[in-house]
């Protein structure tokens, strides 16, 4: 089989925070003084060009401006990274620009100078609205802070925005679940991502473990929340991600099914198919800001997803989402033809996990339980 070039995205990485959560395991770095806005930007836009021979006459038709706390960027410099990037690679004409934003770091007379910038979708970091929690989580926002964030962004005339929302949070209740789920909701947020609490290694919370819902709360809050999303007319269509109909954000839709996407800024994955050279490859950009503002090469690692690698990766995104997953596009995305996971496959079919059509694979409900237990007959 021949790999095929399939969409192109990117990914933008803004490093700072005005302080770093204490469940929080991503690349970033608390505030200490003034951002060095104008330098990254410049850095940002070097690290792109000379990633071009990776575009291969694509044109980008996603972007997400991720963190940290990209909100703390001045609108002119997200203006000016978004003008430069236009100006080394063609941009789709309906693209999707995302920026991340926490409601304590906008001011909120920028949103539209965001929206003018070239951002078409918000993504609101809310996490809670309970005061309690948002104080254990080392939120800087409060719960009107929030609501006014979600106000201002439709009043914005943003093409869509996204509220992020966790759940089993430290000795959450079932009511106190339920009610950030009716205030989110209440705000009419195009999309919701709504998701568990995981307490992950080189965090805070992984030295100094917080009191968390046993199982039976934790089962009780996911399964009423969603009963109570899909009644509000929010369609689930990824694990932890749902939306109105035609509000799926695309650029996510582009990561779960093994599109491609250049990485740039400190610590950014890029994920790259070569067709002519039969191969994919992963780029990991230099992690530290000070270490990246410096460099000549921002490039930290490139590596080889060998062929045999390539189901199992595939599988491990494209499992994410609810829809059903079609044999060509797993021939075209992993270059490999769709016999050799034809055991693996049929062992998942006889333990209920998987149906299977001459054209598709889809996951039974007993299925998106149990993912992990269908990927462990492809390891």
């Amino acid at each position: 089989m021949t790999l095929q070039l399939p969409p192109l995205s990117l990914y933008v990485h803004i490093p700072w925070c005005v302080q770093k959560c204490p469940y929080c395991d991503f690349n970033s770095h608390g505030q200490n003084g003034e951002l060095p806005q104008q330098q990254y930007i410049d850095a940002l836009l070097a690290d792109l060009q000379a990633d071009l021979a990776y575009v291969q006459n694509r044109k980008i038709h996603t972007i997400f401006i991720g963190g940290g706390t990209p909100s703390l960027f001045d609108a002119s410099q997200i203006q000016r990274l978004l003008d430069g990037a236009r100006a080394l690679i063609p941009f789709e004409d309906d693209i999707e620009i995302t920026m991340e934003a926490n409601p304590g770091t906008l001011e909120h007379d920028d949103f539209s100078a965001y929206r003018a910038a070239g951002v078409t979708r918000l993504s609101i970091g809310v996490q809670s609205f309970s005061k309690d929690k948002l104080n254990l989580l080392g939120r800087i926002h409060n719960e009107d802070e929030a609501k006014i964030a979600a106000q201002k962004a439709k009043q914005a005339d943003y093409l869509s925005f996204n509220l992020d929302l966790m759940h089993g949070l430290p000795n959450q209740s079932f009511d106190e679940a339920m009610h950030d789920i009716d205030t989110a909701t209440a705000l009419a947020p195009p999309h919701l991502s709504w998701y568990q609490l995981t307490i992950e290694p080189n965090t805070l919370f992984h030295s100094k473990p917080p009191q968390l819902p046993d199982d039976e709360n934790l089962w009780q809050i996911y399964e009423q929340g969603q009963k109570k999303l899909a009644e509000l007319g929010y369609e689930q269509y990824e694990i932890s991600a749902y939306a109105k109909p035609g509000f799926q954000c695309r650029h996510n839709l582009n990561y779960w099914q093994f599109g491609d996407y250049l990485g740039i800024g400190c610590g950014a994955h890029g994920k790259i198919t070569l067709p002519s050279d039969n191969r994919i490859i992963r780029t990991v950009k230099i992690k530290h800001p000070k270490g990246y503002l410096a460099a000549q090469n921002y490039t930290f690692e490139t590596s080889d997803v060998i062929e045999e690698d390539r189901p199992l990766e595939y599988l491990m995104n494209r499992l994410r989402l609810m829809t059903p997953i079609a044999k060509t596009e797993f021939e075209q995305r992993t270059g490999q033809s769709a016999e050799v996971v034809k055991v693996g496959m049929q062992k998942s079919i006889e333990r209920g996990l998987l149906t299977e059509t001459d054209t598709h694979w889809q996951l039974t409900p007993k299925g998106h339980m149990f993912v992990n237990d269908l990927l462990s007959q492809f390891i």
